[in-house]
This record gives C-alpha cells, sequence and structure tokens, in this order.
C-alpha cells in the first residue's frame, strides 16, 4: 500500500516541468550577480557555470560579469591561462571595474606590456577605483616602465589624494609621508602626521568590523554582547601600526598574490639586478634596476612605496635591520633618488609616536 502511494506521487512530480525553469530569467540573474559579488573564490562561481546550460548561460549575462568582485576573480598564478585572460576580458567588456584592475595590474607587471596594462589602470581609475588609483600613483612616483626621468611625483601625490579621499588607507598613508617628507608636495608635518593617524584610526576601524563579523558568525546572533570580546595576548591588533603595536599582516589584495606568485614560482624571470618590493603583501617588481629604495641600514630590503615601507618595518623588517658593511660599494646607491631609506624610518615613528 505504501509503495503504491508513493508510485503515485513520484509519478505526479515527474509529470511537471522543473520548477527552476519557470523562474523568470530577471530574477536568476539578479540572484547570480549577488552570488558573483560576494563569492569567495573563482571556484563558487565556477560550480555555477557547470550546473546546467541555463545557469550557464544566465552567468554569463553581461549584468552579471560586471559585478563579479575580487576574490571571484582571484585567479591563481599557477592557474593562468587564456581562458582566464579571455574571461578577464569578457568582464571587462561588461564593465567590471575590478576586472580592469586585475587584468591591468597583471599586464603591466607579469606580461610586460606596460601600455595596456597603464590603459586598463587608467580606465579603472576615471571610474573611480581607489586601488587602481594608488597604484598609478606608485607607478608615477618610481617612473616604473620608463627611465628615472619619467617620475613624476606631483601625479603621483595627486592620484593618491584622490584614492585617500575614497578610503583607500595605502593611499592616505602614502600622502602623509609624502606631505611628512615634503616629497611632491610642500612639506606640511602637522598635516602628515594627522593623516597617518587617520590611516591609522580606519586600519582599526576595518580591524573591529572583521571581529564583529567573525563572532557574528561564530554565535549565530544578531545582537552581539561587546563585553565577550577579548583579544588573545600576542595575537595582535591593527591599531596604529605605524606607530609600534604588534600588528598582523593586513588582508592582501588578490591581485598582489598573483603577483608574488607569478614572480616566486618563477613563471615570471625578473631581470638581471631586478627586484621584488619587500613587503610580503605587495608584489610588485621593479621595472629597471635601483627603481626601488634600499635601506639604508642593512640594504638588504627596498619597498616600491613608503606605505609598504611603513608597513613591513613594523610587520617584520624592524626586528631584523641591522647593519652591514657599506653595501654601496656593491653597486650602486639603491635609492635611485627616493626619498629616503627604510633605515630612516625609526625617525619616522619616533615623530608619529610624538603625534599621539
Amino acid at each position: 500500500m505504501l509503495q503504491r502511494k508513493k508510485q503515485r506521487i513520484s509519478r505526479k512530480f515527474t509529470d511537471k516541468s522543473d520548477l527552476f525553469d519557470g523562474l523568470p530569467e530577471d530574477l536568476v540573474i539578479s540572484i547570480l550577480s549577488k552570488l558573483a559579488y560576494s563569492a569567495s573564490s573563482p571556484s563558487d562561481f565556477i560550480n555555477i557555470l557547470v550546473t546546467c546550460k541555463r545557469l550557464n548561460r544566465l552567468a554569463l549575462h553581461p549584468l552579471v560579469l560586471s559585478k563579479a568582485g575580487s576574490k571571484a576573480l582571484a585567479v591563481k598564478a599557477g592557474n593562468w591561462c587564456d581562458s582566464a585572460h579571455h574571461f578577464l576580458k569578457h568582464c571587462i567588456n561588461a564593465g567590471n571595474v575590478e576586472a580592469c584592475y586585475t587584468l591591468g595590474m597583471i599586464q603591466f607587471y607579469c606580461l610586460q606590456n606596460r601600455g595596456n596594462g597603464a590603459s586598463l589602470l587608467a580606465k579603472a581609475a576615471i571610474k573611480s577605483h581607489a586601488p587602481a588609483l594608488y597604484s598609478l600613483g606608485v607607478i608615477q612616483f618610481n617612473g616604473s616602465g620608463g627611465s628615472k626621468n619619467d617620475k613624476d611625483l606631483r601625479a603621483g601625490v595627486a592620484l593618491c589624494a584622490r584614492a585617500a579621499f575614497l578610503g583607500h588607507v595605502d593611499a592616505l598613508r602614502e600622502l602623509g609621508h609624502c606631505l611628512q617628507d615634503g616629497y611632491g608636495v610642500r612639506q606640511h608635518i602637522a598635516e602628515g602626521r594627522r593623516l597617518l593617524i587617520q590611516a591609522n584610526a580606519r586600519e582599526l576601524a576595518s580591524s573591529l568590523n572583521a571581529l564583529v563579523k567573525r563572532k557574528a558568525q561564530q554565535q549565530h546572533q544578531r545582537r552581539l554582547n561587546y563585553q565577550h570580546y577579548s583579544f588573545k595576548a600576542g595575537s595582535g591588533c591593527p591599531l596604529l601600526s605605524d606607530f609600534g603595536c604588534n600588528v598582523p599582516a593586513p588582508e592582501v589584495h588578490p591581485v598582489n598574490v598573483f603577483l608574488k606568485e607569478w614572480f616566486e614560482s618563477g613563471r615570471g624571470a625578473l631581470g638581471q639586478g631586478l627586484r621584488l618590493c619587500s613587503h610580503k603583501g605587495c608584489g610588485r617588481p621593479e621595472t629597471r634596476a635601483h627603481e626601488f629604495r634600499r635601506c639604508s641600514v642593512c640594504g638588504t630590503v627596498n619597498y616600491c612605496s613608503r606605505g609598504c615601507q611603513a608597513l613591513d618595518w613594523k610587520l617584520r623588517h624592524k626586528a631584523e635591520c641591522g647593519p652591514i658593511e657599506r653595501w654601496l660599494e656593491e653597486g650602486g646607491n639603491g635609492n635611485d633618488g627616493g626619498h629616503g631609506g627604510v633605515g630612516e624610518m625609526e625617525e619616522v615613528v619616533e615623530a608619529e609616536h610624538f603625534a599621539i
């Protein structure tokens, strides 16, 4: 009797069409757009493409591709291929600004297609993409892709100022150091210190927001009681990282991870005498010899920007830096006319302690 009932129910459902086929396409596209934006890895998005023909077709809709977030576009350096390249191009054609930035950085630094890479970065910057603005600022500061005479310090400051206005913490830190040192802009020590404090305050806010989200996921509560929060000793907190606190490494943008993996894995070869930025969260390579500033004390590390310099000093290099025999005798001054070496960071940090 029970078996017959099950057979009748199964026939009833098989006779009807699939409920998914009855969903309006605009509703499915809206759901896929949110999923593409919030995907935590490319596999989250790829799994949709292989589910069925309809999802494959709708997931490649321009509206969905335009919403894909940085983590959905976070291709690994070891997995780079023509298909990944074409997918990023499809996203760019759909109007995805994050894809413009990602492919622009890859073409400029990894594929050494400086013109197309800079063009894509500029396209993203025009649409107020803060990381693209900051990256163009770093290129202007260093004269990347050209000679030492191609540096444009004022343009670098202007790009960092725009990115800082949009909330980019590294650009805000870079701008603060430029004002403090009078690099590319008239020196204003008090304003530079104010911007450095503001950058670190934003780091604190970002850290607390991440903590709240993490606690919410663990406890599954809508309202959280802040008195239950506790920081483990020695775990570090990104509060005022420029001012001597124990800090963890900030979350690295996927394209910076790609750059680092690309060169460290040997997929891309650095030219003779060229080096990567020593800040582990950067990955930018030199495009000519002695493009980046080198530590004036130990001479073993080099940085593409003062932002990377300040972060790595507190995260790692302060404990490792020590004087060695003058490395100037080994070949060049290494600073390429830059505004100071890493060894000078102690003066910067002391000044920032005074500001606090």
